[in-house]
């Protein structure tokens, strides 16, 4: 069923934007409306920090992009905790709320990352040297509940919430522990999900990692299943299977090739977490280019070649309900700062490249949604 929202969408992207925002016109229908049209959200994340610059000419660019092709959005970080909580009694939600702000104004929906990056590189200061005090547990998930339940009740909006994100070691498969974890066990991984179910009951609850289609994620695979087969087995509410789709080079600093897939294990994987009764969503899709020729020509072709093919393999399952870009344009992904490419060139990753032009990877994620079954919305 399509929405109006979707219509209001297809209407749009029809339309040059105006001549003042300084871009082009989107090509229609718009990623919403085809994704729409299947069942499935489509949406990108977002910073703060264009939504802040609304009025200058490059800000307005970018948004006029988002705002025509996108149905859902997701703060890049502004949800993260280094980001909500400076110490362990204040919340600073204003970034986020612009985010959150620039949805409702186009009827977008929005989903939350994440209640609980649990890894230790990401988790701010004041948290890993916190005092638990005599009684480490108890205070441990004090700390923790309050803070799903504050940010929970903050953003009733959100339709789909990353509880979790990247516990899984990738090397060892093994659960990796933060200070909450040695103060309180890894029951914190439960905790989290029961409090995001009390607090924000409607929405789907998800597990999200990087665990990927490439070799070398192997034992990240196995691990993630182990984990999702524990929580299932102790009636954790778990929903979904949040599955970040960053592919092509393989996202580390020696990564070798480009396309490195192996679909027949992948298959298995998704077979697997599916038959837990689990939905799926893609929640950070990019294309990275890193290994590529330098021809621009070449580089679009390849991305948006592998992309068709991994969407229309995700898609094959109609417990896919979510697909979210991380980033639309070239000019703000970040994957321009990190894994540079040994030519220097900047990095071609996303539908859209630095000058907000449409690629071949746009008309390859058009196509993907054109051609999958339809199936039930998640809204």
């Amino acid at each position: 069923m399509i929405d109006r929202r979707t219509l209001l969408a297809t209407a749009a992207a029809a339309l040059a934007v105006p001549a003042s925002a300084g871009t082009r016109s989107q090509p229609a229908p718009s990623l919403h409306a085809l994704a729409a049209a299947k069942g499935v959200i489509f949406g990108s994340a977002l910073s703060a920090q264009p939504v802040m610059a609304r009025g200058s000419t490059e800000a307005d660019r970018y948004l006029a992009v988002i705002a025509a092709e996108c149905g859902a959005l997701v703060c890049e970080n502004e949800m993260k905790w280094p980001a909500l909580r400076p110490n362990a009694s204040d919340f600073t939600f204003e970034r986020a709320d612009a985010i959150v702000a620039f949805a409702g104004e186009h009827d977008m929906v929005m989903r939350g990352h994440t209640l609980l990056w649990h890894h230790p590189q990401w988790f701010p200061d004041w948290l890993t040297n916190y005092d638990f005090g005599s009684r480490p547990g108890a205070e441990a998930e004090r700390i923790l509940t309050t803070h799903i339940r504050r940010v929970c009740e903050h953003y009733p909006q959100v339709v789909s919430w990353d509880v979790i994100n990247e516990t899984v070691d990738a090397d060892t498969g093994e659960l990796r522990e933060t200070s909450l974890s040695k103060a309180m066990g890894q029951s914190a991984l439960d905790v989290a999900f029961h409090t995001a179910r009390e607090a924000a009951p409607n929405a789907q609850l998800a597990y999200n990692d990087y665990m990927s289609w490439e070799a070398g994620h192997e034992r990240h695979r196995a691990g993630v299943l182990r984990l999702l087969e524990g929580l299932k087995s102790r009636d954790v509410p778990i929903d979904a299977l949040g599955v970040q789709s960053h592919i092509g080079s393989g996202n580390t600093d020696d990564s070798v090739g480009f396309d490195t897939a192996q679909e027949t294990e992948w298959r298995r994987f998704l077979d697997d977490a599916t038959g837990m009764g689990l939905k799926l969503a893609i929640t950070e899709f990019d294309v990275h280019d890193k290994n590529l020729p330098a021809d621009p020509v070449v580089r679009d072709r390849e991305v948006a070649a592998l992309g068709r093919r991994y969407l229309d393999l995700m898609l094959e399952y109609p417990q896919l309900n979510t697909v979210m870009a991380w980033g639309m344009t070239d000019r703000y992904t970040w994957l321009q700062g990190r894994w540079p490419r040994e030519d220097g060139l900047a990095k071609r990753p996303t539908p859209y490249d630095d000058d907000f032009r449409a690629k071949p990877l746009r008309q390859a994620m058009a196509a993907a949604f054109q051609a999958a079954a339809p199936r039930p919305p998640l809204v």
